[in-house]
């Protein structure tokens, strides 16, 4: 099992807004694709990001699901519009989990 931890900032004055709207419309057409560990918006720190983690069976699991994923008009036409001005930038990282983490 690998992990995908990806990390957005948002523009200022727009977290909620991103949150209803990912929560809404994005998370349902990803659900069909991936399986969501969590997600959170972050209160310290660098402010107005949030940061969710994926599950994948293998890297090559996880490419699957993207391309599948990416593949969905329902995510490139609706979603990705209503997203992406709202984001400045993105990180991903990518996890293995250790064998005494208890999620694996």
């Amino acid at each position: 099992m690998i992990f995908e931890m990806r990390t957005y900032q948002l523009k200022v004055g727009v977290l909620q807004r991103y949150m209803e709207q990912f929560g809404r419309v994005g998370l349902p057409i990803v659900e069909r694709y991936c399986r969501l560990v969590g997600y959170w918006s972050l209160d310290s720190g660098r402010l107005n990001r949030v940061v969710h983690i994926w599950a994948f069976e293998s890297l090559e699991h996880r490419d699957e699901c993207r391309r599948r994923w990416w593949a969905d008009p329902e995510w490139v036409e609706g979603y990705i519009p209503l997203a992406l001005p709202l984001v400045e930038s993105q990180e991903s990282v990518i996890m293995s989990a250790a064998p005494f983490s208890p999620i694996r």
